[in-house]
């Protein structure tokens, strides 16, 4: 419900800014909201060759075809006239993100047919591991620590598995895994939900940990910093690590108060301690390595681990084959009944994921989310924060939003001010240090037709918060 409202009042303040905008500074047209491409120029007007100042008519008809653009003083650099036609078109600017109707097409191609192959893939072999017994095995391992941590969970629950793979999955960095094993928690979730239009206990602290993003092996981020040169590709590896592990114990400690959860359990305790030293050990590993050491471990580690899921998942199917005989079906027939499942599930998360991207395309190209991200770095910078810390804000401020918008900002910033300077570090951490907030609930309550967040929203955008704060400290200090 308040998620519904926050998206109602962001998707009608940005058409207010555009229609304003209109009639008034002449900066945004109707045309590159509904259909105007990312990064390309935007089309303000259009006009008769006779209308222009005389200096550009004659660079036009001097030109050889009378065809040119003409880009202005270095003042006005972004102004561009084309002739054509005996019109002549002036484009001003570029398009912060694509419009309402190109990121129709593309949240279907580009997002949600890759993410429906991921889904049917992984809830395959999540199928294998159900009827083979090897999420039961699992489940019965982990119960005694996850009743403490979800108390309202039954003993041995397969939400346990299913949780237990999500988190894995993200801390190796393996996204490709971690949404279609997180979605198969939030159904089995919402099983044992008494309120099914209402977040249960569960889930909220499910999601809150999910989304804090405990991340080991920053692989993509490590690959932008080399595609853009970087001395050290995987120099921000240890400060991503720290801030993320933080960020996850933030949102366990704010949901376990609120939850009321015991925090004295002997049990819960020894796993707290044990993750942090395995944390801590990993560290030190990480960082006796030399560079070609972290650039190997960080590429491979993470494809070894998802192959080995695979292998162990198709081994462990086939030596109890028996169990599979004895519900009456196949190891083949498994496969495929766990796949369409996942096409169904990604058919029912698109309305919501479109809902949500649409939103998001409009709040870009009105101007609304520019003149907050600027306003938020007049404020910091006037309370003495150093323009490298601002220049990375833009990162922060939409990583909540949107992760490929972010991932823009981020590769701008490498670009602009060099990949090896705090603000392209600082960016990086920003980017690999929490998750896309709005589009992770939008994804995961909506997966199972959750309208009552409670507070689910409050609570990860507070986690984004600390994420950055953190982060903010943990490059300052390492760089």
């Amino acid at each position: 419900m308040v998620l519904s409202r926050f998206w109602l009042v962001i998707f009608i303040s940005s058409i207010v800014f555009i229609v304003v905008s209109l009639f008034t500074a002449n900066t945004y047209t109707i045309d590159s909201v509904l259909n105007g491409k990312k990064d390309d120029p935007i089309l303000v007007s259009e006009k008769y060759i006779e209308q222009l100042p005389v200096f550009i008519k004659d660079s036009i008809k001097k030109a050889p075809d009378q065809t040119m653009i003409i880009n202005r003083d270095t003042l006005n650099a972004d102004t561009t006239y084309v002739y054509k036609n005996k019109t002549v078109k002036i484009y001003s600017g570029l398009q912060k993100s694509d419009g309402l109707l190109p990121t129709c097409k593309s949240t279907l191609v580009d997002l949600i047919l890759p993410l429906i192959a991921y889904l049917a893939f992984f809830c395959g072999l999540m199928e294998l591991l159900i009827v083979s017994g090897a999420s039961g095995n699992l489940a019965k391992v982990l119960s005694p620590v996850f009743v403490k941590v979800f108390p309202s969970i039954p003993k041995n629950h397969p939400s346990i598995s299913y949780m237990t793979l999500n988190f894995a999955a993200n801390f190796l960095g393996l996204d490709s895994a971690a949404t279609p094993f997180g979605l198969k928690a939030m159904e089995s979730l919402q099983e044992i939900n008494p309120d099914k239009d209402k977040a249960s206990d569960a889930q909220i602290m499910f999601m809150c940990l999910h989304a804090s993003g405990l991340t080991l092996i920053a692989t993509s981020i490590i690959g932008y910093r080399a595609a853009a040169n970087a001395s050290n590709p995987a120099d921000v590896m240890l400060p991503c690590i720290i801030t993320s592990f933080i960020g996850t114990i933030a949102a366990f400690l704010i949901v376990g108060i609120k939850q009321k959860i015991n925090f004295k359990s002997a049990s819960l305790l020894i796993v707290l301690m044990g993750l942090i030293a395995a944390i801590v050990g990993l560290l030190m590993y990480v960082n006796q390595l030399d560079l070609i050491g972290k650039n190997y471990f960080t590429s491979n580690l993470s494809g070894l681990i998802l192959i080995a899921i695979i292998a162990f998942t198709l081994i462990f199917s086939f030596k109890n084959e028996k169990k599979f005989s004895e519900a009456n079906t196949t190891v083949f027939d498994t496969f495929v009944v766990g796949a369409n499942n996942g096409v169904k599930t990604g058919v029912t998360i698109f309305p919501y994921v479109l809902g949500m991207l649409v939103a998001i395309s409009l709040f870009r190209n009105s101007g609304l989310f520019e003149i907050i991200s600027d306003g938020i770095a007049f404020v910091f910078s006037n309370m003495g924060v150093s323009k490298e810390i601002t220049n990375a804000l833009p990162v922060a401020m939409l990583r909540p939003f949107s992760s490929a918008g972010s991932r823009g900002f981020l590769i701008d910033s490498m670009n602009t001010f060099g990949a090896d300077s705090l603000t392209a570090r600082l960016s990086s951490i920003f980017q690999c240090s929490a998750e896309s907030t709005f589009y992770v609930i939008a994804v995961y309550f909506g997966s199972v037709n959750i309208k009552n967040t409670r507070y689910a929203l409050g609570t990860m955008l507070l986690v984004d918060l600390i994420c950055v704060i953190t982060a903010i400290f943990v490059a300052t200090w390492f760089f």
